[in-house]
């Protein structure tokens, strides 16, 4: 059974002043008004809460086990508010941002910070394998991601598309030149599942005669280059992640007739909070005068929304008196 929240803080009012008309006074509500809320309320119940014709005023036995169920109904809705109300603080105050390797958000973070210094950035790093479980979790409001991606419930955004570049050791032919086809790593051994490059794919001879030899074990980034530096194979990679894993043993090429690796900005689109709305805004190169201004101010221009009703709270079963009838 639900209870406005309202009217059960009205009836512990008179339960507790044991005198309408002064618990009336303290609401400062009409009389009239308190008693129809309580006789409501019984009637909800099936069972009275107060002794008929009683001078003073006087709580039945169900009444006076109701009270009890109502101060723990209002003490848990009044602290699921207070709740709500911190974690919405805490989410005014912070934003988090998730971005996949090889992305430096540092520019846009810089900005962030000069038009809204009240509102932290947290940082979260990620890769391709855990930046959808980061946003679909909630570990962060809005992320940098490398596409293609599930876009189901999420609202995203393109920004720019890298270059792929092949890394191989220093000694390596290709080292020689300044750019590469994909159709001259032919004869190479790919360090990578065969559906991440499909453009190699299709002309590699190790597949086409069927002398590929299975892959090692590579749990990340840093252990593909480590098997290229060693000599065991080549990896096509984003420019950026050839960069921020460059070392004095390799280098890395441009490939033509490889596409691209699409960098885009990505929330759940059912929380598109005002302070993601202006993140995605600095990111596209959004202006300071035609920034919606800080976050957390209420533009006052807009109608105010209608007041939503008083929310209800479900009553936990309680002991019934063996006099009360419903």
């Amino acid at each position: 059974m639900n209870f406005e929240v309202q009217t059960l803080r009205w009836y512990i009012a008179v339960a507790e002043e044991l005198h309408f008309a002064r618990a009336a006074k303290s609401l400062n509500i009409a009389r009239t008004t308190l008693s129809a809320a309580v006789i409501e309320l019984e009637t909800e119940l099936g069972y009275p809460l107060f002794v008929r014709g009683a001078s003073p005023t006087q709580l039945t036995e169900d009444g006076i086990q109701f009270l009890s169920t109502a101060r723990v109904l209002v003490d848990e809705e009044e602290r699921r508010v207070a709740e709500e109300a911190a974690l919405r603080a805490s989410q005014l105050h912070t934003l988090t941002v998730g971005y996949t390797e090889g992305v430096t958000p540092t520019k846009w973070v810089r900005i962030w910070a000069e038009r809204f210094p009240e509102i932290a950035i947290d940082l979260v790093p990620s890769t391709p394998d855990t930046q959808l479980s980061l946003l679909r979790e909630g570990a962060v409001d809005v992320a940098f991601v490398r596409l293609p991606v599930d876009r189901d419930g999420l609202s995203v955004i393109g920004l720019y598309e890298e270059v792929p570049v092949v890394v191989v050791p220093k000694d390596h032919p290709v080292a020689a030149f300044d750019r590469i086809s994909v159709s001259d790593l032919s004869d190479e051994h790919l360090l990578h599942d065969l559906d991440e490059v499909p453009e190699w794919t299709a002309i590699a001879s190790e597949v086409a005669d069927g002398t590929r030899l299975a892959l090692p074990p590579i749990e990340s980034t840093s252990e593909l280059v480590e098997y290229v530096a060693a000599g065991l194979g080549i990896a096509i990679v984003p420019q950026s992640i050839a960069r921020l894993h460059a070392r004095k043993d390799l280098v890395y090429r441009p490939v033509d007739g490889v596409a691209g690796s699409p960098i885009a900005i990505a929330w759940p689109s059912q929380e598109t909070t005002d302070n993601v709305e202006e993140f995605v805004g600095i990111v596209r190169g959004r202006s300071v005068r035609s920034s919606r201004g800080t976050p957390t101010a209420p533009d006052k221009t807009k109608k105010p929304r209608p007041t939503k009703p008083a929310k209800k709270v479900q009553r936990p079963a309680t002991p019934r008196s063996k006099r009360s009838r419903r």
